[in-house]
């Protein structure tokens, strides 16, 4: 909640080749974004697969639909070429756990390769376990207590070496857009902070001040009930606090501090009549400012066609800037505090949202959750009960159950990328492949594959990795070979 100034414009950008995503960001650099947010393609990154893997190739059609198609550093010096990265605050992409390392790793060696010292690099990871764990169960993930093993390595990389950058974000917005309420995303994301500060205390690496310092940072999803959205994140910096006193005896002011980042919700961005998605993507975003948050990005008004189009991406933007510029709203931190309404609305999400984090510790703790299947039959439920609201006409959806007439006399088509980027993205694999050094690149996975079979923090063996141009698919080779797969919860 700051006055001295505004939030910070974080959109999500990506798509087709490494070229193309480079030329997205810079275009909303240009046009006023103070932050970037790299989209890798979900064929391939969620799984750490290269473009020539068989489940690749059987859609290779799909290749650099939703993100740019990333096989190893050099496609990230090229995404990232002409961005000042030493003073422009990013998010190299990484947003499920076992793609996390990877993603930090190629960015960071970017960073070195250009001179730049890691200690003053400012930026953020994810890591997320609500993506790929309970929204978009996918193929071949690393089990929770490896990510959980990651993602403690990251930490405390981060403490030792980079003091300005945020480690891991707990993506409550993944679990929120998978069916979990206001309360539940709170509770859940809460539980998923615990295992991390448990693990590091456990490990006794690092202080657990530092800890916390890298932990409390967060992604909430704001949607269209703007009360409770503003409500859920004040509780959200509240209960921070005090989880952190109660829990672990951490008082540090910046320990304390929640970082939250808001994204609009993109489930909420309706197919029928696209341009009211502008008025819902402006409401949303209203919500998070006037709950605080200190970074926020607004989805496209095309997200249900498609990721944004240029102009969706720049309408985006706008939503911000005009908030930020002609309506006040910076003038003052937690304006909405005081009202009888909010507190009360406040209070009451925050003794919901601890009676779900107890409930979640009750069965074993977030991780156990997600290996039993628990979690999801909770979202799930939401879900069903959320879409018979729809279809009974009991909850209104302009243009979607009600109002459906639509005399809008523009075409939305959303935003269309080449299908030939499986074959670029095969070229760039296979020249990287001959023209590294063979020797070298098998001698640093093999000291991977040794720092995973250990306790060894698995970052500066990663970092190796990457500086010897080692593939992505390559290194879920490794992860597979070591780890193997995460037993999902569900039967057929």
């Amino acid at each position: 909640m700051y006055r001295s100034k505004p939030w910070r414009i974080f959109q999500l950008s990506g798509f087709g080749s490494p070229e193309e995503e480079g030329e997205r960001i810079r275009f909303l650099l240009e046009h006023g974004e103070t932050g970037f947010i790299m989209e890798h393609d979900r064929n391939t990154g969620d799984h750490l697969y290269n473009v020539d893997h068989p489940e690749v190739m059987a859609r290779r059609e799909d290749v650099g639909l939703t993100g740019a198609t990333i096989q190893s550093v050099r496609d990230y010096e090229t995404v990232l070429k002409g961005i000042p990265i030493e003073s422009t605050y990013g998010h190299p992409g990484g947003g499920v756990v076992q793609h996390g390392p990877y993603a930090l790793a190629c960015y960071w060696t970017v960073a070195r390769r250009r001179g730049i010292d890691l200690g003053k690099l400012p930026g953020t990871g994810q890591s997320d376990f609500f993506l790929t764990y309970l929204g978009c169960v996918t193929k071949q993930q690393v089990p929770t207590q490896t990510g959980l093993r990651f993602n403690a390595d990251i930490i405390e990389f981060c403490a030792e070496h980079m003091p300005h950058w945020v480690p891991v974000s707990i993506a409550g917005y993944n679990g929120a857009d998978t069916g979990l309420n206001a309360y539940q995303e709170l509770g859940a994301v809460f539980a998923n902070a615990v295992e991390y500060l448990d693990e590091i205390q456990r490990r006794g690496n690092i202080s657990i001040v530092d800890a916390a310092k890298g932990v409390g940072g967060v992604s909430f999803r704001v949607g269209m009930d703007l009360f409770e959205d503003v409500a859920k994140l004040r509780a959200g910096r509240k209960m921070w606090a005090e989880l952190l006193a109660k829990r672990y005896n951490i008082n540090d002011d910046k320990a304390q501090r929640l970082r939250i980042h808001s994204l609009t919700a993109g489930s909420m961005m309706m197919y029928p009549q696209p341009l009211n998605n502008l008025v819902r993507g402006t409401i949303m975003a209203l919500a998070g400012v006037l709950g605080g948050t200190q970074s926020l990005g607004v989805s496209g008004y095309d997200e249900a066609l498609s990721i944004p189009s240029e102009h969706a991406h720049q309408m985006s933007l706008r939503i911000q800037q005009i908030l930020q510029n002609e309506t006040n709203l910076c003038a003052v931190a937690d304006p909405m505090g005081g009202s009888y309404f909010i507190e009360t609305l406040t209070a009451q999400v925050e003794e919901k949202a601890w009676e779900f984090f107890d409930e979640i510790e009750a069965h074993g703790g977030f991780l156990n959750t997600l290996d039993s299947g628990w979690l999801h039959q909770v979202a799930h439920k939401n879900q069903f009960e959320e879409q018979a609201s729809i279809d009974d006409g009991s909850k209104i959806i302009v243009g979607l159950n009600a109002f459906a007439d639509d005399v809008t006399p523009f075409d939305i088509d959303g935003f269309k990328s080449s299908s030939s980027e499986w074959k670029h993205a095969l070229e760039r694999l296979n020249r990287v492949k001959s023209e590294r050094s063979a020797k070298l690149a098998a001698e640093k996975m093999r000291d991977l594959e040794a720092a995973c079979r250990t306790d060894t923090n698995i970052m500066p063996a990663m970092m190796e990795a990457m500086d010897a141009e080692v593939t992505m698919g390559e290194i879920g080779d490794v992860f597979r070979n070591v780890f193997g797969d995460w037993q999902t919860p569900i039967s057929v």
